[in-house]
């Protein structure tokens, strides 16, 4: 058994892809098989050595590994000796038509009810017409001829599927400049590599029926690999409101993400769960392969919530012991400080700034009508050392003095000696703060 994950270093990697690096990734290491990571970059112009180093370094901070890669830019004479073939075999032949005639084609079709398909003129051209427009100066570009037929396979997601060839149009596999595109590339890599088994997104489908026909016509009929191939389509990604996920992809980048501060355990768990009903679960992704099904995946597309991830991240750090996040902790912060905030963060970046609140300066927010309570506050601010009794001895001394409780005795204080109006605990975060800075704020709270 082998199985590929192919993207394109074209941009950063989201959520969606990565979602279908996973599936593929538990799905081999379930049973034994073989991961190749395959960098689809034959697009020479949109295709950067950065975003393709940021795509192994996302896949690797998501706990996924390969046990073989290579890329298609430094395949080129491979996919060159395959379209050899096809032009001898008669699959693959030779078409001049601009993009302009080819849209005034499809226009024409279109008047006349007709789909807009293209019209297989090309194959009425005559050797001496092609040798005319070669003279010319002209490059050919070349289709596939699709058979005609139903091209039929069992889908491990979504059942059986079928794509009906005759409606569609001969699809290019060569550009005029000699350049291969994806749709072939990716039959020949997958027939030379030997893959088994073909995991990715819903919008494959009529690839998937291209591509089988592209990989008997270079395979041949009787080669059992074809047969023996198994696809599934996973459904795409919405967003929570079941729009498209794609308008949001810039912010659902997995570099942003981590960028955010949401933990690859999160997301793994997150991603794992999608389009089941299994509730997420925090891990990485070698602890989630035991309880993986690709059959529990559902034939409805999935939606991606950006809270309920952020909910299962908060649920991790919460549990979280401190030598697991140490090293992304402000320099200076112990265990003593992790203890008392992590039950406060949504994301692992959330702790610099409590950092501040306990170790920094913190500018109190004006509060109209609080001078005198503040002034108050200060006078009775308990010497130290301080402990997880002070916050209460404190306030029960604020309590007896002025007559404040509930919300207008605690809130004013709150605000002063950490500038939010919520946050940890204050019995466990005031002896963190420090009298000499907890004095600083009352002070600044009652003059602002």
């Amino acid at each position: 058994m082998k199985l590929r994950f192919a993207p394109s270093p074209t941009g950063l990697l989201h959520v969606g892809n990565a979602r279908a690096a996973l599936v593929n990734w538990m799905f081999a290491r379930q049973r034994g098989g073989t991961v190749l990571l395959r960098l689809d970059d034959t697009d020479l112009e949109r295709s950067k050595a950065e975003y393709a180093q940021a795509l192994e370094e996302d896949l690797r901070w998501l706990g996924l590994d390969w046990d073989e890669s290579f890329r298609q830019s430094d395949r080129l004479p491979l996919y060159a000796a395959a379209a050899e073939r096809l032009k001898a075999s008669g699959h693959l032949y030779p078409c001049f038509e601009s993009e302009d005639e080819l849209r005034v084609k499809r226009e024409l079709r279109l008047k006349q009810g007709r789909p807009p398909l293209y019209d297989r003129g090309a194959l009425k051209m005559t050797p001496e017409q092609f040798a005319k427009a070669v003279a010319n100066g002209k490059s050919p570009y070349w289709r596939f001829k699709l058979n005609n037929r139903t091209v039929e396979w069992q889908d491990g997601v979504l059942g059986r599927r079928g794509v009906k060839l005759p409606s569609l149009s001969d699809p290019v596999l060569i550009r005029a400049d000699g350049s291969p595109l994806y749709t072939f590339t990716s039959v020949v890599d997958d027939l030379d590599s030997r893959v088994t088994h073909i995991i990715r997104g819903e919008d494959h489908v009529t690839n998937t029926g291209v591509q089988l026909d592209i990989w008997e016509a270079l395979a041949g009929p009787k080669d059992i690999r074809a047969t023996a191939l198994s696809f599934a389509h996973l459904p795409l990604l919405t967003d929570a409101d079941g729009g498209p996920l794609s308008k949001r992809l810039g912010s659902l980048s997995l570099r942003q993400l981590r960028r955010d501060g949401v933990e690859p355990a999160a997301l793994a768990g997150y991603l794992a769960a999608l389009g089941t009903s299994q509730d997420p679960v925090v891990g990485m992704p070698a602890a989630l392969v035991p309880g993986f099904a690709l059959t529990a995946i559902s034939h409805s597309p999935a939606r991606f919530d950006v809270q309920q991830l952020l909910a299962l991240n908060r649920k991790h750090l919460h549990a979280a012991p401190f030598e697991a996040v140490r090293a992304h902790l402000p320099e200076g912060a112990d265990e003593a400080f992790w203890q008392v905030v992590r039950g406060n963060l949504d994301l692992l970046g959330e702790a610099k700034g409590w950092f501040e609140v306990t170790n920094g300066t913190v500018v109190p927010p004006v509060q109209p009508g609080e001078a005198e309570f503040l002034h108050a506050a200060l006078a009775a601010l308990p010497a130290e050392p301080w402990d997880a009794t002070t916050w209460g001895a404190w306030t029960e001394a604020l309590k007896a003095g002025t007559g404040r409780k509930g919300k207008a005795l605690f809130l004013p204080l709150r605000l002063a000696l950490t500038g939010e109006d919520h946050g940890p605990d204050l019995k466990a975060l005031l002896p963190l703060i420090g009298r000499e800075r907890a004095a600083l704020r009352l002070r600044l709270g009652a003059e602002a």
